[in-house]
């Protein structure tokens, strides 16, 4: 299959592209500048520049290929309704580019659009009150292609997707734990978060392109409640610090970042039980603890990446996956 994936040269995108060409897929990726093209070429894909606002690079990506990935997601936090234009529109041209080709068309979103304080399934609609409402839009504009002869189907993935290099949520509570000397959680820390191994996620994305039925949403989450307590604790023994609770007006100073604190209060468990049938795939890789504990999320250049994403600003870069 010749799959246009947007988003392949990001945090996650890498290990997917990697992963599609492994499987004897061909990949074209969206390249917005010269060091993405770069990265691509490096993974035995081929670069196609333009951005997610030149939406005729994008049609012209579409048009010659077998599928679509889309996966890019950014740009100016402050101004959701941008960003929640900006995806749509985008989704609506690749769409629209697929329509009546039965072709597959995989978006993203996040596991976040669920409702919290309770176990979500594949099943459940998103919550327009959630953390991550700014997604729904997207998910609704590519399932509404599956009426239109596309295969279009949405990976929500965990809020932490972990593997080498992360620069995500996990990396922030571990710069902040190094500054402050203290390891923390919010309240009692009972709260659940999913997480997948990227390796695992990149899994998913490859068969959500070659199985996934016409209007599926999956659950790319290889465990469905981490408790941000039991994350703390590791960050502690790794840095052989204390572990304390923190209300959300000290989380929110401990981590330098409102938007943080937020997000680490949230109990936002899910199931993935229905996508692991419906792909037939299992989690292989290193659980979050485990890749705590092995991987190399307390190197120097870990705590660097996460104070340069973070600190300076009250959300994610481009390529987010919340």
């Amino acid at each position: 299959m010749h799959v246009f994936v947007t988003g392949g040269s990001g945090q996650t995108g890498p290990t997917v592209v990697a992963e599609l060409v492994a499987a004897g897929h061909t990949v074209t990726g969206l390249a917005r500048s010269d060091t993405a093209a770069a990265r691509l070429d490096s993974l035995g894909a081929t670069p196609h520049r333009g951005s997610l606002d030149d939406l005729d690079s994008l049609r012209r990506g579409a048009e010659t290929a077998d599928g679509v990935l889309h996966m890019a997601f950014g740009g100016d936090f402050s101004d959701p309704d941008d960003l929640i234009r900006r995806d749509r529109t985008a989704i609506k041209a690749l769409g629209q580019t697929l329509a009546g080709s039965g072709k597959p068309f995989v978006s993203t979103s996040g596991t976040l659009v669920t409702r919290s304080g309770r176990v979500s399934t594949e099943q459940d609609a998103p919550d327009p009150d959630s953390v991550a409402a700014l997604r729904i839009a997207g998910e609704q504009a590519c399932l509404s292609f599956a009426d239109r002869g596309v295969r279009a189907s949405v990976v929500r993935l965990a809020p932490t997707v972990h593997g080498p290099g992360d620069y995500g949520f996990i990396p922030a509570l571990i710069a902040a734990a190094r500054r402050a000397g203290v390891s923390a959680y919010i309240g009692d820390g009972t709260n659940r978060w999913p997480a997948i191994h990227r390796a695992d996620a990149a899994v998913v994305f490859r068969l959500a392109l070659e199985k996934a039925h016409a209007g599926s949403v999956l659950h790319g989450a290889g465990e469905s409640a981490v408790t941000i307590k039991s994350i703390a604790e590791q960050i502690g023994r790794m840095l052989d610090l204390p572990t304390t609770s923190l209300t959300l007006e000290q989380a929110a100073e401990h981590l330098g970042n409102p938007f943080l604190a937020r997000f680490f209060s949230l109990d936002v468990p899910v199931s993935s039980q229905h996508t692991q049938a419906l792909l037939g795939w299992a989690p292989k890789h290193a659980t979050l603890l485990e890749d705590l504990e092995s991987g190399d999320y307390f190197t120097p250049q870990a705590s660097i990446r996460a104070e340069k994403i973070w600190l300076p600003h009250h959300g994610p870069h481009e390529h987010s996956h919340s």
